[in-house]
């Protein structure tokens, strides 16, 4: 059975980002003051083809710690659905 996940990666909470930063600081030189405390991550869409939801889960899970995530400086959260 084929398995769909979306993945969203951010940067940990304690952590500076400074491209986050940069982004914040531009939305007054574009008109948009109100905006701010911006964080930027990464979003990513894979496929797994498993038995079941948890052994897909299972699978993400070990994807994102073993290389999608850097866990020292970033967290992950994911959804999967059938597809």
């Amino acid at each position: 059975m084929k398995f769909k996940a979306e993945i969203d990666i951010m940067p940990l909470k304690v952590l500076l980002d400074p491209q986050g930063n940069a982004v914040a600081a531009s939305m007054k030189n574009v008109g948009l003051p109100e905006i701010g405390n911006v964080r930027i991550g990464k979003h990513i869409t894979l496929e797994v083809e498993a038995d079941s939801k948890e052994k897909a889960s299972q699978k993400i899970d070990e994807a994102c710690k073993k290389l999608l995530a850097n866990q020292i400086m970033e967290s992950y959260e994911f959804e999967v659905s059938e597809g």
